[in-house]
C-alpha cells in the first residue's frame, strides 16, 4: 500500500497501475473426467492488477479496491470475455494479499490464492474495509455500515469491464463474516450468486468476544495486535509489491517518500475504538452483554437473508478454531431454513439436506485452516458450480457435511447436525482415585452410573491454570501450531495437557478404558452442581482422551460464568430423551442472576463440539478448572463476585454432576469424504 498522497497523484494523472504477469499453461475449460467427476481447468490466463480503484460509498466515503483481471498470456494485455467476479473485503490491508509480495504472509494464511482463480477465468476484487488500508472513513468492528459498503462494492464489481455480472463472495475470518453482512444489505436477485465463507462465526459475542460470558482476553490481544500491525505495515507493502511485479525499484523510491498519512490516521482511530470498547466491557457496559450491539455484527442475524436471497454457501471450519461451535450452528441453521424449519433448532435425524449449503470441518486452528486439503480447488469448483452453471459433484451431493475425525486421519461425509449416528451417553462424576491423573487433587471416576451416595469435591477459584493446553494455542489463533508445522512437528501442549489437572483450582474425572473403538461426535454438555462461598462462579470444562500410558490429549472445552447460568429454552438443544446436548445462554443483562452463597446451584456448560475417535484401551476424561490461562480474563466487575470463591462440586444424590456426550461405534461412519477432502482436492 503506497502513501495516500502518492495514490492521489497517480490517480489524478490518470495513470493506470496495470501490472501484467504472464503465466503459462494449457488453455482448457473445466471438463468431466472419465469417472464423471469434475476436473478443475488448467491455468489459461495471466493476470493484471489495477490498484486502489475508487468506489464511492453511499455516504460519500471513498473505498479503495485492487482489481485483478485475466490477461492473454501471449500478449500480456487484458483478455476479452465475460468473467464472473469474486469479491473480498479485508480490514488487514489489501496489500497483505498481493501476489508476488515477498513481505506478505496474508495470502497464504488467509487462503486467498488470487492467481489460481484469475488464471482460470475470474476477476478478483480485494477491497479495504472502511477505515483501514487505503479506504476512507472510520473503522468499527463488523460495523453495520460495512453491510451497505459491501452492497456498493458488489454492484460496482458486477459492472466492471468484462464482468459477466455475477459475483461471488469469498474470504476467511473477518472477510468471511463480512460476507453475511453484505448479503443482508442486498435485495433478492442481486448479483451475488454464491459465497465461500471460511472460519466465520455465528454469534460474535459467544463465539469470540467471550466464552461462557467471560472475556476472551487472549484472542482480543492477538487480534488487536494483528489489525494494528498489518495496517501499519501496509504502506510499505504496496511499493514493495509493485516493485517486485514490475522488476523496477521506482515504486519503492516513490512510495517510501510518502508513507502513511492516511494509515497513521487509521491507526489512531483504531486505538481510540479499541480503548472505548475495552472500557465499555470492563465496566459492565452494554457491550459486556450479548445485546443489540453484537447481534448486529453476528452472521446468525443474517442467515435468513442468505437463504431468502437463494445464495448457496460453502462453509469451512476447524475443530480447534475460534469459531469451532459457530460454523456448525451456521450449517444447521442454513439447512433448517432451507427446509422451512427454525434456524436455532437441531436438525432432525434423516432431515433432507440440500447441497446448496455445505460445511467442511477439519483438524485446524485459525491460521492453519486448509492444511491437508486443496481449498483453492474446492473454492473453484463451488464458484464454477453456481457462477458458471457447471455440473459438479458439489451440486448433487446428498452428504454436504464433510468432517475430519480427530486423531484418526479419516474424513467422512454425512448430512445431519447433530450426528444421527451418535446417541447420548451420560457420564457421572464419582469419587477417586483412579491412578490415571497423578497430580490431580481428587483423580475421580467418570462413570455411566451415578454414585449411590452423595459427596462433594472442593475446588478453589484461581482464574489461572497451566497454559500448556490446546486452548492457549486455539485462542491465540493457532500461531504456535503454525510455527510447529513449519518445523515439521507439533505443539506438545496440543497433544498432552496433563499439567492442567494440577493445583487447587482443578478437578479430574476419568472413565475406565473403552473396550471398543468409539467416536464422540457432536455438541457436549457439562452439568455441574456446586455450592459457592461467593456470589459468582467460574467453571471451565475440558474434554480429553487418555492413552494407556497416561497421555492426556485435549479435544475441546467450554466455560461459564455462574451468573449467566440461565438457559434459553428456545435455542437449547436436547436429545429425544430430554438430555441436554447444547445448552444456550442468553448472556443478557436481564438474564444475569447472582449466585446464592451456600446453595447448591446448577450450571450447564456448553462444551464446544468435537468429532474424535477414542481407540479401545483409551479412556475419556473431563478436567474441571476455575480458570483458563491465558485465554479467559473476567472483567473488573465480574472479578468482584469471584474473589475468594471456594466451590463444592457435587457427586451423586439428587444433584449428580455429569457430562452428556454423543457416542457412536467407530464403524457407524461409513461414508468416506473421498477426493474432496484430500491434498489433491477435486
Amino acid at each position: 500500500m503506497a502513501g495516500h498522497k502518492r495514490n492521489l497523484r497517480r490517480l489524478a494523472a490518470g495513470a493506470a497501475a496495470l501490472i501484467t504477469v504472464a503465466l503459462t499453461g494449457p488453455v482448457a475449460r473445466a471438463t468431466e473426467s472419465n469417472s464423471g467427476a469434475w476436473v478443475p481447468e488448467a491455468a489459461t490466463f495471466g493476470y493484471a492488477v489495477q490498484t486502489d480503484q475508487p468506489v464511492k460509498a453511499h455516504d460519500g466515503t471513498v473505498l479503495r479496491a485492487d482489481v485483478y483481471y485475466p490477461t492473454n498470456p501471449s500478449t500480456g494485455k487484458a483478455a476479452s470475455g465475460s468473467f464472473p467476479v469474486l469479491l473480498q473485503q479485508t480490514p488487514y490491508g489489501k496489500e497483505s494479499f498481493a501476489p508476488g509480495n515477498s513481505s506478505s504472509v496474508g495470502a497464504s494464511i488467509a487462503n486467498t490464492d488470487i492467481p489460481y482463480l484469475v488464471d482460470r477465468g475470474y476477476i478478483v476484487v480485494i477491497a479495504d474495509v472502511r477505515g483501514t488500508g487505503d479506504s476512507g472513513g472510520t473503522f468499527g468492528l463488523f460495523d453495520p455500515v460495512q453491510a451497505t459498503d459491501g452492497a456498493t462494492l458488489v454492484n460496482w464489481a458486477a459492472h466492471l469491464p468484462d464482468s459477466g455480472g455475477d459475483v461471488g463472495l469469498f474470504g476467511e475470518s473477518y472477510m468471511g463474516i463480512d460476507q453475511f453482512l453484505t448479503v443482508s444489505a442486498l435485495p433478492q436477485n442481486s448479483p451475488v450468486k454464491a459465497m465461500f465463507p471460511i472460519i466465520s462465526g455465528h454469534d460474535i459475542y459467544s463465539d469470540t468476544v467471550t466464552q461462557g460470558g467471560i472475556p476472551d482476553i487472549e484472542f482480543s490481544a492477538f487480534y488487536l495486535a494483528l489489525v494494528a500491525g498489518l495496517n501499519a505495515a501496509n504502506p510499505a507493502l504496496e511499493p514493495l509489491s509493485e516493485s517486485g511485479q514490475s522488476a523496477s525499484p521506482a515504486p519503492i523510491a516513490g512510495g517510501l517518500q510518502n508513507l502513511a498519512p492516511l494509515e497513521v490516521a487509521h491507526n489512531q482511530a483504531l486505538a481510540s475504538y479499541d480503548a472505548a470498547t475495552l472500557a465499555n466491557v470492563e465496566t459492565g457496559g452494554d457491550e459486556s452483554y450479548d445485546g443489540s450491539y453484537w447481534q448486529a455484527r453476528s452472521p446468525a442475524t443474517y442467515l435468513q437473508d442468505v437463504v431468502g436471497d437463494n445464495i448457496p454457501a460453502f462453509l469451512v471450519g476447524g475443530w480447534n478454531d475460534l469459531f469451532q461451535q459457530g460454523e456448525l450452528q451456521n450449517y444447521a441453521a442454513l439447512q433448517n431454513l432451507a427446509s422451512g424449519r427454525p434456524a436455532d433448532a437441531a436438525m432432525l435425524a434423516g432431515q433432507p439436506a440440500t447441497p446448496r449449503y455445505q460445511l467442511m470441518m477439519g483438524p485446524w486452528q485459525h491460521v492453519t485452516t486448509g492444511t491437508g486439503v486443496n481449498l483453492a480447488a474446492i473454492e473453484l469448483e463451488w464458484f464454477d458450480t453456481w457462477l458458471r452453471g457447471e455440473q459438479t459433484p458439489l451440486a448433487t451431493t446428498t452428504t454436504p457435511l464433510h468432517l475430519e475425525q480427530l486423531h484418526s486421519g479419516k474424513w467422512i461425509d454425512t448430512a445431519d447436525w447433530p450426528l444421527q449416528e451418535a446417541s447420548t451417553s451420560t457420564y457421572y462424576f464419582g469419587p477417586g482415585r483412579t491412578g490415571t491423573a497423578q497430580t490431580s487433587t481428587n483423580d475421580g471416576v467418570l462413570s455411566s452410573t451415578a454414585p449411590n451416595t452423595a459427596g462433594a469435591d472442593p475446588v478453589v477459584w484461581t482464574s489461572a491454570t497451566s497454559p500448556c493446553s490446546v486452548q492457549s494455542d486455539q485462542w491465540s489463533g493457532g500461531f504456535l501450531a503454525l510455527a510447529a508445522q513449519a518445523l515439521h512437528t507439533t505443539n506438545p501442549c496440543d497433544t498432552n495437557d496433563a499439567t492442567l489437572e494440577a493445583g487447587p483450582g482443578a478437578l479430574t474425572y476419568t472413565t475406565a478404558p473403552f473396550t471398543h473403538d468409539e467416536v464422540i461426535g457432536g455438541p457436549i454438555d457439562a452439568t455441574v452442581y456446586a455450592t459457592s462461598t461467593t456470589k459468582d462462579t467460574e467453571f471451565v470444562a475440558t474434554i480429553e482422551e487418555v492413552s494407556p500410558t497416561g497421555q492426556s490429549v485435549p479435544l475441546t472445552s467450554g466455560a461459564l460464568l455462574g451468573s449467566f447460568r440461565k438457559l434459553d429454552p428456545g435455542k437449547t438443544w436436547t436429545d429425544g430423551n430430554g438430555n441436554l446436548l447444547m445448552p444456550v445462554h442468553p448472556f443478557t443483562q436481564a438474564s444475569s442472576e447472582p449466585v446464592t452463597p451456600g446453595q447448591v446451584t446448577r450450571y450447564d456448560i456448553a462444551v464446544f463440539p468435537t468429532f474424535a475417535e477414542i481407540p479401545a484401551g483409551w479412556a475419556l476424561r473431563v478436567t474441571l478448572t476455575t480458570g483458563d490461562s491465558p485465554h479467559l480474563g473476567p472483567t473488573a466487575v465480574q472479578t468482584t463476585g469471584l474473589v475468594g470463591g471456594v466451590y463444592q462440586v457435587q457427586r451423586g444424590g439428587a444433584t449428580p454432576s455429569h457430562i452428556n456426550v454423543p457416542v457412536a461405534p467407530a464403524p457407524a461412519f461409513a461414508v468416506p469424504c473421498g477426493v474432496l477432502c484430500s491434498t489433491a482436492g477435486p
